[in-house]
């Protein structure tokens, strides 16, 4: 669907509500038992419905931290709107006084829980599944800005029907990791949610379960006041696996009279919003939910390469973690790599399901659960449902071509080379080489393995080794064909397109959080600089500073090399 792009930066919170345009609220379907006037926050069962109108609650006493200028101009909107009362009472809460149409409510929705392909429903507090959901994210607007559809939610916007008694707020700590986070991926190429403000309180606190400093327990172990905040973050939609799933299995169970309608409208809505460029609407409905499928898949593997390209690891890749747009969502225990370990998992509450080489096989699952929740609007047309089922079983293929597909991309090789390949990844654990920097280096087409002992965390006295090193090296420049000058040249820049020079490392993002809970945002602000720009050759002080292998002595730290997800 094509939409007009601004003539103007927009400078008034007035200006930007003429471009509200509320889809979700007005195609889909409310909890028919909802309040209907957003005061809606005690825990509580939704059994159908596709979204609870709630209010969100405002922060006490917000201030600005930061906002993203290149999304803010992306969006024609004018830097000077972040700091501007109206713009901030709103997006820190306040829904109260907006000028129309912009609605004195927000929404939130439901969705299911599985676990690497296992429904669940005991972690719902009402034992049934009706209790998950958006425990404290509220979507406030849905609008079109400079020709694009846009969704922007508040994560830790105050307690929902899905809050199961939690206090739905973010903290700080939290809220900056993933302001920075969801900008510097889309930086890195990588789909992803979007960040626009970050506001935090100055009076209100919340308790929290964290680590004590230098600590190196696996859990945390004391309770400490920190700072709210809410950030805002933005996506073309908030719609998710789970929430497909919910409806999928509410219409599979027979649960309620309309729910085999409420999946359908759900599955016609995400069509239209998410893929109506790619899937004809005018066709039968069981061809676009074969044909939902196989863009989905292609999607969500293309996003799992992704993230194992710049070394990301999501930590939780849950089905309600997974968005049906194919883009990363919900940045909670996330982490980037630091010494290479394939089962690299920055989660203390996660598992080597989840780990860093272990995203395909979750990706998998999660396209089975998308799959299940499909079929019941198959069941009366065979033919297409043998379609759908075809398309399931030929995900795992579609994930390793990606997967292949990038590692060759990485090393600068036309074809994927499996000898050369495995042999590097014995190397790398071997050597615990840093990945960041490895591949960067690697991208320069050294004429030695010198420069790629700057990434080896250990083992670099150990000579049999470098002669593995050796002779991998040789094996792979003969592989790329690197004698000649001006085709290297190429190569280079080309690898480097792929293989990034900045990554967002957990001990870098430490400093900046730690600061900011003293009132100090220049760290969030550099760091928004840097980690804007990651393939790009920066300031030898920024070089200094960023490019460089973890420090020996935060290796294993709580909070640096593992964080819970308090938050």
């Amino acid at each position: 669907m094509k939409y007009e792009t601004n003539t103007t930066p927009i400078k008034s919170l007035e200006a930007f509500a003429k471009h509200a345009d509320y889809s979700l609220l007005e195609t889909l379907q409310p909890d028919p038992q909802a309040t209907g006037d957003g005061r809606d926050h005690d825990p509580r069962q939704v059994f159908s419905g596709h979204y609870v109108l709630v209010t969100p609650t405002p922060i006490s006493y917000p201030v600005y931290v930061s906002h993203s200028r290149t999304f803010f101009k992306e969006l024609g909107l004018s830097d000077e709107l972040a700091t501007s009362e109206p713009f901030m009472r709103m997006f820190s809460g306040d829904v109260s006084n907006l000028p129309e149409p912009l609605r004195p409510h927000g929404w939130a929705t439901g969705y299911a829980l599985s676990i690497y392909g296992t429904e669940l429903y005991e972690q719902c507090p009402f034992g049934t599944g009706n209790g998950y959901g958006d425990g404290r994210a509220v979507s406030i607007f849905e609008g079109v800005l400079n020709g694009k559809r846009w969704e922007m939610q508040l994560k830790g916007g105050g307690r929902t029907p899905y809050c199961r008694g939690a206090d739905g707020r973010a903290v700080l700590r939290s809220s900056v990791r993933e302001f920075l986070a969801q900008e510097h991926m889309h930086a890195l190429g990588v789909p992803t949610t979007r960040s626009l403000t970050l506001y935090t309180s100055t009076t209100e606190t919340v308790k929290r379960p964290w680590f004590r400093e230098g600590s190196h327990s696996r859990d945390p172990e004391v309770m400490i006041d920190e700072p709210v905040a809410i950030t805002t973050r933005v996506a073309s939609s908030f719609l998710r696996v789970g929430q497909l799933e919910l409806f999928g299995r509410r219409a599979r169970k027979g649960e309620h009279p309309k729910a085999m309608e409420e999946l359908e409208a759900m599955v016609r809505y995400i069509i239209t919003r998410e893929y109506s460029e790619e899937i004809d609407t005018a066709l039968p409905l069981a061809q676009q939910v074969v044909q939902l499928a196989h863009a989905f898949g292609k999607r969500l593997s293309t996003l799992v390469a992704n993230w194992i390209r710049v070394g990301y690891c999501q930590g939780n890749f849950n089905s309600d973690n997974c968005a049906v747009g194919g883009f990363t969502l919900d940045y909670g225990p996330f982490g980037f790599i630091n010494a290479f370990d394939p089962y690299y998992q920055p989660w203390t509450g996660g598992g080597r399901h989840f780990s860093f080489l272990n995203q395909p096989k979750a990706a998998e699952q999660n396209f089975k659960m998308f799959c299940l929740a499909l079929r019941p609007l198959l069941e009366n047309d065979q033919s297409a449902l043998a379609k759908l089922e075809e398309t399931e079983r030929a995900f795992p293929a579609v994930m390793h071509s990606q997967m292949l597909q990038m590692w060759a991309v990485k090393l600068g090789l036309q074809t994927f080379d499996a000898e050369l390949f495995n042999e590097l990844m014995r190397l790398m654990i071997e050597t615990s080489v840093d990945y960041t920097i490895f591949f960067r280096e690697l991208s320069d087409i050294p004429d030695d393995i010198a420069p790629l002992t700057k990434s080896f965390y250990a083992n670099v006295d150990n000579e049999a080794l470098l002669d593995r090193w050796r002779a991998w090296f040789k094996q792979w420049r003969s592989a790329i064909d690197a004698e000649n000058t001006k085709l290297r040249a190429k190569l280079s820049a080309q690898m480097k397109q792929s293989n990034p020079k900045y990554t967002l490392r957990e001990w870098i993002l430490v400093p900046a959080y730690k600061a900011s809970q003293g009132g100090d945002y220049s760290l969030i602000e550099e760091l928004m600089e840097v980690m804007s720009d990651p393939y790009a050759e920066q300031s030898e002080a920024v070089e200094d500073k960023y490019y460089r292998k973890k420090p020996a002595d935060l290796f294993d730290i709580a909070g640096v090399s593992h964080v819970s997800c308090s938050s």
